[in-house]
């Protein structure tokens, strides 16, 4: 395996593969590798949720406590890594302080009121969805692609990293508009064609908007994060992933 893919995996992933400790020692060319083939990690992670929905299925579990599962599972996989994100960019945010100090408030240890808010709401959220989709395997692994397809586009050209050093310095700016568009468009048919084959996510289209609606809500987001903090950290990325899977998953809920 390359060295774009190892970090990919050991970045989004608890799977331990040499790539550089977290950036050290790897190059952008080897970040925008990584970039580029994360939605392909979300079949790591979103297998991991599937596998812990079919096994509660065989064991006779409701949907509820499957789905419970399930993000448990998700987040176990992940270290919590993107959950962290999230607590992180919403208490910065949602500080209203200038960019360098909301940007000290997300470099805390703590979480504060902001950061509980927004992960009670996403999990709860994600459980619900996924509990109330008709086909929630497919489910699963649609939401988990789609969260990590937001990493192309916080990453793509033209998006700078809100501080000098760290994950965000690294990989912001590092993929071509063109490239996250070509693995968006892979991501949609693939996601289209799971839909629509036996068991599927009711039906390609909606499979297929699933996707599209999931980048959408994370774009507007980094927008919204670019603008407050001058650009991307990897609690931004974080972020990013949950938001776009969470909006993923309402799309494919009943």
């Amino acid at each position: 395996m390359t060295a774009g893919p190892r970090l990919a995996i050991t970045l989004l992933t608890i799977v331990p593969l040499r790539a550089g400790d977290h950036g050290e020692g790897v190059d952008r060319g080897t970040a925008r590798t990584a970039m580029l083939v994360a939605p392909a990690v979300g079949l790591i992670t979103g297998g991991a949720a599937a596998l812990v929905l079919l096994l509660g299925d065989a064991l006779g579990l409701s949907p509820l406590l499957r789905a419970a599962l399930a993000v448990a599972a998700t987040a176990v996989i992940t270290r919590a890594l993107h959950l962290d994100g999230l607590a992180d960019l919403a208490d910065g945010l949602g500080s209203g302080r200038p960019a360098a100090e909301a940007l000290a408030v997300m470099k805390r240890s703590d979480i504060g009121p902001f950061g509980v808010v927004a992960l009670l709401l996403t999990m709860l959220v994600q459980v619900a969805a996924l509990a109330s989709a008709p086909h929630a395997v497919t489910a699963a692994l649609i939401a988990a692609v789609t969260g990590r397809l937001a990493l192309p586009w916080a990453c793509r050209a033209g998006v700078p990293a809100a501080r000098p050093g760290g994950l965000g310095a690294l990989v912001a700016g590092t993929v071509p508009p063109r490239a996250a568009l070509l693995v968006t468009a892979a991501t949609v048919v693939a996601a289209g064609a799971a839909g629509a084959g036996p068991g599927g996510a009711g039906g390609g289209l909606r499979a297929a908007a699933a996707v599209v609606i999931g980048v959408a809500a994370a774009v507007l987001l980094l927008h919204h994060a670019v603008r407050r903090l001058g650009g991307v950290t990897g609690d931004v990325l974080g972020a990013l992933v949950e938001i776009a899977a969470t909006a993923a998953l309402i799309t494919l809920a009943r």
